[in-house]
């Protein structure tokens, strides 16, 4: 794919979560955003900002301090910025019995300790930073 042209790659879960969490606390991001398992691949390409993880298996996370069911699909792709993730795919979070598809995650800035996730749906949820932390 295009998009991936020039982008460094790390292989397996050791070195692509340590990639991915790297890039997490560069960009203002909580580093327990993306809870992975069995990574095949993570890659980053700079100059666009575009980052793609490949994992075994589809993940559920439950980040308990907001009681949240989070899905990571065997695939996620998406533009990471300075406090943020866009055109994000591959996360889903369950709302009721719905999993709306996470289009896009900011972390305010100046910071007020809140993160946002937007829908395709047009629905944003605020929570606490610190429920992302690294371990929750």
């Amino acid at each position: 794919m295009a998009e991936k042209e020039g982008g460094i790659v790390k292989k397996g879960q050791e070195e692509g979560l340590k990639m991915a969490v790297a890039l997490l606390e560069e960009f203002g991001l909580p580093a327990g955003l993306l809870p992975l398992a069995d990574v095949i691949e993570v890659g980053f390409v700079r100059s666009t900002g575009y980052m793609w993880i490949l994992q075994k298996k589809r993940v559920e996370h439950n980040f308990k301090m907001i009681s949240k069911l989070v899905s990571y699909h065997t695939e996620i792709t998406g533009y990471v910025g300075q406090k943020k993730i866009k055109k994000l795919k591959g996360i889903k979070a369950k709302e009721l019995m719905l999993w709306p598809p996470v289009s896009e995650i900011v972390v305010d800035d100046p910071p007020t300790g809140k993160i946002h996730f937007k829908s395709l749906a047009g629905i944003t949820k605020t929570f606490p930073v610190e429920a992302f932390a690294a371990g929750q």
